[in-house]
């Protein structure tokens, strides 16, 4: 039996795939627990069309991920910390001071738990973070740790 899942359903397929199961399967589990619809020719055509507008949103927000990251490349970004006489910081920046510094310097919201800094930040200078935007869309940027 052919049928369309609505949602991704692990070891058979993913949202909005059409695949051939068991019909015992599909009638008994997958319909009534709404994770598949029955492959009609009506339910092929809305699922096709509800793929096309799908395709439609992530390439809208493929293009703005393509711009915040021009844009937080472009610079470094700077954070202030306090700084012993040796140079050294006192305790060391979080991804929370690098999600507040892009808000202000650069306009963009960006979720703290999206933010890994590849290294311990321990001291003044240049140091790089990266970003994720998720399905495999990650820039890596740099920031500068100055004094205050």
């Amino acid at each position: 039996m052919n049928i369309i899942l609505i949602k991704d359903v692990d070891n058979l397929g993913a949202a909005h795939e059409m695949v051939e199961v068991k019909p015992g399967y599909a009638r008994n589990y997958l319909i009534p627990q709404k994770f598949a619809i029955e492959a009609s020719p009506s339910n092929k055509k809305v699922m096709e069309e509800r793929r096309k507008q799908l395709q439609k949103k992530e390439d809208k927000l493929m293009a703005q991920i393509a711009s915040v990251t021009e844009v937080l490349k472009a610079s470094p970004i700077k954070i202030g910390a306090k700084i012993g006489i040796s140079g050294k910081i006192f305790g060391s920046v979080t991804a929370i001071q690098i999600a507040r510094a892009i808000r202000e310097q650069k306009g963009y919201e960006i979720d703290r738990r999206r933010i890994s800094i590849l290294d311990e930040v321990k001291e003044a200078g240049m140091h790089k973070a990266s970003v994720d935007f998720g399905k495999d869309n990650t820039v890596e940027i740099e920031f500068e740790v100055v004094g205050e």
